[in-house]
Parts: C-alpha cells; structure tokens; sequence
C-alpha cells in the first residue's frame, strides 16, 4: 500500500498548483487547515444539549457528534482539509419585488441550480487534479453542506474569514455570500494561517435586524426561531407567534446578510455562471405559487433548492406570507386552498392566514369550511381564526 506523501515530498508548487485550479473552478476562496478539533465544538455542544436545532435531530446523532469532534473518523487518512468557498449573487445585485404585497421573497443562494448538484462534481475535479499532480497516491473526499463538519469553524482556521455575530463566514474582502466546501485530503499541506480577528467590533446590525431574535450572544442561531429553518427544515406547523415574524419569506432569509456592512460596502460579485441566479425566482407571485400541483412543483422546482421544502412546506409558508400581506386580494386564493387543498397542514395555514387578512369574505369561508374539514388540526386553526375575527387585537 502506498503512502500519501507528505508535505516535504510534495511537489514544488503543488498548494498554490491547487489554488489556482480551485479558482479556475469557480471557487473564489481556498483555505489548507488540519484536521484537529475544531475550536468551536464545546459552543455546538451546548447549542445542542439546549435544543436549538429543533427538529434537526441528525445533528444530536452520537455518531454525528463524533465526527464534528474529530475529522479523522469522516477520513482516516486525512492529513489536511482544504476549504472552499463559491460565490452567489447578494439580493441587491438582482433585485426583485421586495414589498410584501402578494409577493415572496426567496434567499438568494436558492434563485439558481441546487448547490449540491454544481459543488460535488468541481470537488471531484479538484481531487483529480491532485491525483495527476501526485501519482494517484491521494485518499480524498470532499462535503459540500452534506456531512458531520463545523465547516465555519474549519473555514476560519483555514484563514477564509471570521465568524460573524449572524454565525456566517465574513470575507473581509468580499462578504459572507458564499457557498462552502471541503476536501479531506490524505498529504500534508502547509496550513494557513487562522484568521483570529473579530471585525464585527460593536456593531450589533445583524442581531437588531432579525425579526424573530433568533441570533444569540455566542454566534449561534437558535434554529427554532430562524426563519430560514422555520421555512426550510421544519416540516411541521410554523409556531403561531412566529408567523406574523417571517413577512413574506417563502424560503430561507438573507436579513442578517443584507443589513451586515461587510456586504453593503462592495461591488457586485462574481458568482458561477453555472448557478444560473434568475431575478423571477426572487420574488415569486404568491396567489400563483399557492395553486402548484404536485407535477407542477416538481417540474418548476427542478434542481433548485426549495425541493428540500417539499410541496407541502413551500405551499405552507406561501400561505403565510399571503396572511402577512393583509391584502384582501389574497382571499379568493387562500379560500380555493382551504376548500380543496389536499394536504392538511396547507389547508391549516391558509385557515389561519384568512384570519389574518379579515373581513366578511374571509368569515364567510372559515364558518362554512368549519362544517366540512374533517382534520381536527385544520379546524382547529379554523376556529383560532374565526376568534381573531371575533376578538382582533
């Protein structure tokens, strides 16, 4: 068996040989760090014993713990981790309705193809490239936001930028809107300095700006109040006080991005073509989106990341944001979805958002739909609205 070379064996050249092939694949950040225990484990332990992931429970998974601890148990191998970061488009750089009106707003690095489908195959090319330049005597395997790794944390220590107080990498260059990976590699590469400095200093932007105060003190997000999880990985209800809190978010957020000054100060980014970012998916028109069909969602939805939301999810939180909207407008939609819809939980949160925008029309729906919803959450909700109407704040 062969043994991977190590860092005085390698070729001459070779780091900065990888860098310029991860830049030539559209990655505009390129890190080297070992693969020792991140620093920020005991914060993701306590995050975790607190239950903040919420309904994430792979995280919590013993051998999940395990490997966040300690990289070598994801490749035995490894001698050093090299981290990338890839580029999306920030909002403000194609802008899209953003009044709250019958309107959604999607998270910018989901108005193109899924980064999982674009990512693995630039890592796979990484990982040949360095097989030629090192005679097939290199273990790899690479992640892109898919395996047990604090990849913040590793990014940091790679020197890519620091953790900001929103828990987002920040590139003193160029921001946080980035994409991350890693390859585990089996030869030893000359690390990179960790970035050690703080620049967030006092400004607090980011923490004032969420609307649901999900951000907390030790740069971690309780996830039970994050709207991007509250629209993305929660499959069940959306808690009732924090409806009103995600606008006319559909899929994910970006606020704590949008308001940071490490964004707001630079150029418009380079981003892969290959994301293929469109300027309608930004911002897609609610009474629409909330009649999709299966087949519908499934073919407008192709390989884009609100597949992960499923049809029943995405439809749930159109449903909110039409409730958010207060717009009269919404009614004649919201009323179809509560009459025919076949998945309760949509049903449940159209009843709500009836409730929410009001009126005679809304009451007239709710009362008649209350004599024939047969899912007791449903009429629940139902009833909830109908008590909004009676009793408005």
């Amino acid at each position: 068996m062969e043994t991977a070379p190590a860092f005085s064996e390698l070729p001459v050249g070779l780091k900065s040989a990888l860098k310029t092939e991860a830049l030539r694949l559209g990655f505009s950040l390129f890190g080297v760090t070992t693969p020792s225990q991140p620093a920020t484990f005991p914060v993701y332990l306590s995050w975790l014993t607190q239950g903040r992931h919420g309904e994430m429970t792979y995280l919590s998974a013993q051998r999940s713990i395990d490997r966040r601890a300690d990289p070598t148990l994801i490749l035995p191998e490894v001698k050093s981790i090299i981290v990338l970061g890839l580029r999306y488009p920030r909002p403000v750089d194609l802008p899209g309705p953003a009044d709250i009106g019958l309107y959604g707003r999607v998270a910018a690095y989901a108005w193109g193809v899924d980064y999982h489908e674009l990512i693995p195959p630039r890592l796979r090319e990484l990982a040949a490239f360095i097989q030629e330049k090192t005679g097939g005597t290199v273990v790899s395997k690479g992640y892109s936001d898919t395996g047990p790794i604090l990849e913040r944390d590793l990014a940091s220590r790679a020197g890519l930028g620091w953790i900001g107080k929103n828990t987002c990498l920040i590139d003193p260059q160029t921001g946080s809107y980035y994409l991350l990976a890693e390859l585990f590699v089996s030869m030893t590469l000359e690390p990179d300095t960790p970035f050690q400095t703080d620049r967030c200093g006092s400004c607090r932007r980011c923490i004032e700006a969420c609307p649901t105060e999900c951000i907390l003190p030790d740069r971690t997000i309780d996830a039970r109040r994050c709207i991007s999880y509250l629209t993305i990985e929660n499959k069940g209800s959306i808690p009732i006080d924090l409806r009103p809190q995600i606008e006319n978010w559909v899929f994910g957020c970006d606020i704590c991005q949008q308001v940071c000054p490490w964004n707001l100060r630079f150029a418009a980014p380079a981003f892969a073509s290959d994301l293929n970012p469109q300027p309608n998916k930004a911002s897609p028109n609610l009474s629409t989106e909330l009649h999709l069909t299966p087949q519908e969602f499934n073919r407008k939805f192709k390989r884009s990341p609100i597949q992960r939301a499923k049809r029943r999810g995405y439809l749930r939180n159109v449903a909110v944001a039409l409730g958010n909207s207060k717009s009269p407008e919404a009614i004649q939609a919201l009323a179809e979805t509560l009459q025919t819809e076949a998945e309760p939980l949509v049903r449940a949160h159209a009843a709500w958002a009836l409730g929410q925008i009001g009126g005679q029309d809304s009451r007239t729906v709710l009362e008649e739909c209350s004599q024939t919803e047969a899912d007791q959450h449903v009429l629940t909700e139902i009833q909830a609205a109908l008590n909004n109407l009676s009793n408005p704040l």
